[in-house]
């Protein structure tokens, strides 16, 4: 995502490094230690090492001569070249009153998302710790977390679709701070507040000393509808440039049938003008996406979305128009054994202005096929 340049090294960021890596090594010793000891609280098979690779190609029919994708994408963003998009190993830990996570990770994904993050810090796909609080499902984890934010994450085999949709490729994948978590009995309900240190980032801006903070309010009344209601507010510059961001996620998952199944969701946000002010720069993004399931080896899914962001709070394309794009996609899934998914995509976008590259100049239309294999355990 967007964030300022960090080329400043002080003694105190260096301390902070120092600490992040302190914190690391305790995490890794927690898992070492967990896995060998015999604790009589633990559930079995509490201690868990997955992993996960997505390959993927994508041609770009437009044949620009750069190598990578329009800069509103931040994972399938390599055209034409055989590319890893995610590959990652992670251990989990889980018991009845501690849970933890660390994974580390490689790919397009990961240098598109961490690139602005200090080097230590760029595989760390995932880094947290979570302490139950009560009797009641009530959490408390700290450290780098999945995004609070959205349908859609970094791990391609959880969505519908191929490729991101541009409302998920320009909001948070992860965040760092802390999450206070409850889930009713019933699972029907799920209600976290955080404070976070900023619009996905592991390390806050240079001479930011203010907090952002969010909320997240999932509702399950069946097992065929999940209504979610997501939040983020805080200032992602420094102090002295402060500019208040306030955003808003919300979307509806539906089983209608057996087979056919419904995304609908919508983001707005709004971005203080300059420190002060009371004028808002305002963008916002619908998406509607239906699957069908023909078996469980096979699926097709289709993805319409529109996302607008004329003043370039998050999409930078120096237009008329600023970004004003219509997307639609076609997918394809298909399983043949365990642990193994092929995926394909027939994508489109039609902007307003021309800010897709193509061999002779620039086009307002850009036409792409990806293909992707997933492998995991």
């Amino acid at each position: 995502m967007k964030a300022e340049s960090n080329n400043m090294k002080d003694t105190s960021q260096i301390h902070l490094i120092a600490m992040k890596k302190s914190c690391l090594a305790a995490m890794l010793l927690l898992f070492t230690s967990v896995s060998v000891a015999k604790d009589n609280t633990a559930e079995p098979d509490s201690f868990l090492i997955s992993g996960y690779l997505e390959s993927y190609y994508i041609h770009d029919f437009n044949n620009p001569e750069g190598s990578t994708r329009p800069s509103f994408a931040y994972s399938h963003n390599v055209v034409d070249k055989p590319s890893i998009n995610l590959g990652f190993i992670k251990a989990s830990l889980n018991t009845p009153n501690l849970r933890a996570n660390l994974a580390v990770g490689s790919g397009t994904y990961m240098r598109a998302n961490y690139a602005l993050e200090p080097k230590d810090l760029q595989k760390l796909f995932e880094a947290n710790v979570g302490v139950k609080l009560s009797g009641s499902n009530l959490w408390l984890d700290a450290g780098v977390l999945p995004s609070h934010i959205g349908f859609e994450s970094a791990i391609g085999l959880d969505n519908w679709t191929v490729t991101r949709s541009i409302l998920a490729d320009n909001s948070p994948y992860f965040e760092t701070g802390l999450r206070m978590a409850y889930t009713s009995d019933d699972g029907r309900w799920y209600v976290s507040g955080l404070l976070l240190n900023g619009w996905q980032r592991i390390q806050r801006p240079d001479g930011n000393t203010t907090p952002a903070i969010g909320h997240q309010i999932t509702y399950k009344p069946n097992a065929a509808v999940t209504l979610n209601s997501s939040s983020f507010i805080g200032n992602d510059k420094s102090d002295q440039d402060r500019r208040m961001r306030y955003f808003h996620n919300l979307y509806g998952q539906f089983q209608l049938s057996e087979g056919w199944g419904l995304i609908a969701g919508f983001d707005i946000g709004a971005e203080q003008v300059e420190r002060g002010s009371r004028r808002y720069q305002v963008w916002y993004s619908p998406i509607l996406i239906a699957r069908y399931a023909y078996s469980e080896q096979l699926s097709f899914a289709a993805r319409a979305e529109y996302y607008q962001d004329k003043d370039e709070v998050i999409v930078s394309t120096d237009t008329p128009n600023g970004f004003s794009t219509v997307g639609c996609s076609l997918n394809v899934d298909y399983k043949p054994v365990q642990h193994l998914a092929l995926r394909a995509e027939l994508r489109k976008f039609k902007s307003k202005d021309e800010i897709f590259e193509r061999k002779n100049g620039l086009s307002d239309e850009q036409l792409m096929a990806t293909a992707a294999a997933i492998v995991y355990f």
